[in-house]
């Protein structure tokens, strides 16, 4: 049993839970499910650089990354750094999170935020909504085409963004369709955790240009942003590479201003 595996498991009775203690009438009557959301796709194409950084205390593969900064210093301080948008995990078991972070964040900010996720019930797209998100993931490698095109449906009805992550050809080809706003390539394999910023590479003529192209997972230079860039992409969504340093703030604005000299 894959990481992946176990993750869903745990998913699903969470899900079962929370839907028993918070019905689906409590998040609607929230005070932040009529909020206004904000495009992470135009972002993406209107920005030169294009960065999505991520909060992130803990993963699976690498134990605790940074526990030492609060939500909002780390959301906060992306914002300064002129990130495109900003990924939250609110996985609470493997990667530390809650949906608490995504209220701090949206109270925090006001640049887009992706509830980063593990989908499988469309009542996390309610708590998504409910708790402050612009835009929602979708993991190819664990829905069905049918449940892709109901979530993504259902998101935008509420008004939020979609972005698919995919990690090869036949996930891509399963899962394209008009609903889905951003296509994300995950260089991280789920199965090893290996990356690759070469399944980039080799994904990208697949994608269709209807899509925002982002790329997920392993990228920590100026270059490996300049290279994709001639490959299409508009977005790179960083997760590690920021939370592992002394300071969030400084090292993403360090990293954007080494891609503004280089480019």
């Amino acid at each position: 049993m894959t990481i992946l595996d176990k993750i869903i498991i745990n998913k699903k009775q969470e899900v079962k839970l929370k839907k028993q203690l918070v019905p689906v009438t409590q998040l609607e009557n929230s005070a932040l499910f009529g909020s206004r959301t904000y495009s992470l796709s135009k972002n993406l194409q209107n920005n030169l650089i294009g960065i999505i950084a991520e909060h992130k205390r803990r993963s699976p593969s690498k134990s605790v990354i940074n526990n030492d900064f609060t939500v909002e210093e780390v959301v906060t301080g992306y914002q300064n750094a002129g990130v495109s948008g900003i990924s939250v995990l609110t996985d609470g078991k493997y990667f530390g999170g809650s949906l608490d972070d995504l209220i701090i964040a949206k109270a925090s900010v006001n640049v887009p935020l992706l509830r980063k996720e593990f989908i499988i019930n469309e009542y996390q797209i309610l708590e998504a909504k409910a708790h402050g998100a612009d835009v929602i993931l979708l993991i190819a490698a664990i829905l069905t085409r049918f449940e892709i095109k109901q979530f993504s449906e259902f998101a935008h009805s509420l008004g939020l963004e979609v972005l698919l992550e995919v990690h090869n050809e036949e996930e891509l080809n399963k899962a394209v369709m008009p609903s889905l706003d951003m296509i994300g390539v995950n260089n991280r394999s789920l199965k090893t955790f290996e990356v690759s910023l070469e399944n980039s590479k080799e994904l990208a003529q697949h994608i269709p240009n209807d899509f925002v192209k982002v790329s997920e997972s392993g990228i920590s230079s100026a270059a490996a942003i300049l290279e994709l860039q001639q490959f299409g992409y508009q977005g790179f969504l960083i997760g590690e590479h920021f939370m592992k340093t002394e300071n969030p703030e400084k090292s993403a604005t360090a990293f954007i201003n080494s891609i503004l000299i280089k480019s």
